[in-house]
């Protein structure tokens, strides 16, 4: 597949890079809406709340056809995160799996078509293997000169299995220190995070370093807000909500229904 070339330069790159960090490092908690293609960043991005943009790669890989998981094809990640930088004017932050087997390399690629900031996934690797893949991711952006803003996951929780909440919470803090250090902005901790156990994290890890998802289950971003989280994002879930309500649209036209008269044209292009 043939390189797609940027719409914005790298000093553009790197401009939106202090912005992502500065939003990150902000008292008021950086709320991004997850999207997947260009008309749903159009969407998101006029609204006036929307600081960022924030590609969901589940969703990406979903409306290609593809399983979660890097089964997508890099370039063709690449090719789709290229078309949502296209669509707005706002900071992107990519959803690069767990780097595709060379996270700075990935990442290179990712800032070469305008994004200025990246999740990658421990994928609960040893620690010192998952440190050094943030230190890579790093290099690169220095390499092009960018302060790539990095939000380091940990997958302490969602692959933590049968493991004492305890022993979970303790490699989470672990190794959320250890990406700081190696030269994250933040650490993404996603899961289910009750008040009790987002303080822990945010005590062990530090105040406005932590980024969590919105889930069915978990706190407000108000709420969040007030415990020291830095970021909220919410992954699959807004394509998720907007493929439910195509689902019950189209059970409704099939059984002779129609078009509700609120409905806005939401995809000019």
């Amino acid at each position: 597949m043939t390189e797609i070339t940027s719409t914005r330069s790298l000093n553009r790159v790197a401009e939106d890079a202090r912005t992502l960090a500065a939003l990150t490092e902000a008292p008021e908690i950086l709320r991004v809406v997850n999207v997947w293609d260009p008309v749903s960043t159009r969407v998101i991005s006029e609204l006036p709340g929307t600081r960022a943009i924030a590609t969901a790669g589940h969703s990406i890989a979903a409306s290609h056809g593809y399983a979660d998981g890097e089964q997508i094809p890099l370039d063709l990640m690449i090719a789709a995160i290229a078309r949502i930088v296209a669509a707005t004017d706002h900071p992107v932050t990519a959803d690069l799996d767990g780097g595709y087997g060379n996270a700075g390399e990935t990442a290179r690629r990712a800032m070469g078509v305008g994004v200025s900031g990246a999740n990658i996934e421990d994928q609960l690797r040893p620690l010192e293997e998952s440190a050094a893949l943030v230190a890579d991711v790093v290099a690169a952006g220095e390499q092009e000169g960018v302060a790539f803003a990095l939000n380091a996951r940990t997958d302490a929780f969602v692959r933590g299995g049968d493991r004492p909440l305890d022993e979970i919470i303790a490699d989470a803090i672990a190794r959320g220190r250890a990406y700081l250090d190696a030269g994250a902005t933040s650490i993404f901790v996603p899961g289910i995070l009750n008040a009790e156990v987002t303080r822990a994290l945010v005590d062990g890890i530090g105040d406005r370093k932590i980024s969590v998802i919105g889930l069915p289950g978990a706190l407000s971003a108000a709420e969040y807000e007030r415990l020291g989280v830095a970021r909220i994002s919410y992954g699959p879930m807004p394509q998720n909500v907007a493929l439910t309500a195509l689902k019950r649209l189209g059970t409704s036209l099939l059984a002779d229904g129609s078009i509700p008269d609120d409905t806005e044209q939401l995809n000019n292009f």
